[in-house]
């Protein structure tokens, strides 16, 4: 089993999300965690909508800081921040494979709750997308 390290700011959307995602599908062959470097310490409800309405169950999902996991070491560390909207990604240091998977916030998305589905959607759909691509 090969262990994942997801990270992003907030840790209470797209790592929550990428964390539920990796253990549901790759549930055999790999564990994950998520963590942020500014972590919001709650992990955004619809966030927890979009996993149940996609039928991945969480058990008491955590938004928490990257510096818990500084003394493990991973095989892989995925961030999923989205450098060009002038967010921090914590910098992980250890001998593993890296990977960025740049996803847009659906937690700053504005407007209608349509709008807000929609973005939390998208997000959920692109980091899906990813596992089963580059992980699966």
């Amino acid at each position: 089993m090969k262990d994942i390290l997801v990270l992003c700011t907030g840790n209470s959307c797209r790592s929550i999300l990428a964390e539920a995602i990796i253990n549901h599908l790759g549930k055999e062959r790999y564990r994950a965690v998520s963590a942020g470097s500014f972590p919001t310490g709650q992990v955004h409800p619809k966030s927890l909508d979009i996993l149940k309405k996609h039928g991945i169950t969480v058990d008491r999902p955590l938004s928490k800081s990257w510096d818990e996991f500084a003394d493990q070491s991973f095989d892989l560390v995925i961030t999923v921040c989205d450098e060009a909207a002038s967010e921090t990604c914590p910098a992980f240091f250890g001998k593993c494979k890296r990977l960025h998977w740049s996803t847009p916030d659906p937690a700053k998305v504005t407007g209608s709750e349509e709008d807000i589905e929609r973005a939390f959607e998208e997000a959920f759909q692109r980091l899906k997308q990813r596992v089963e691509a580059e992980l699966l």
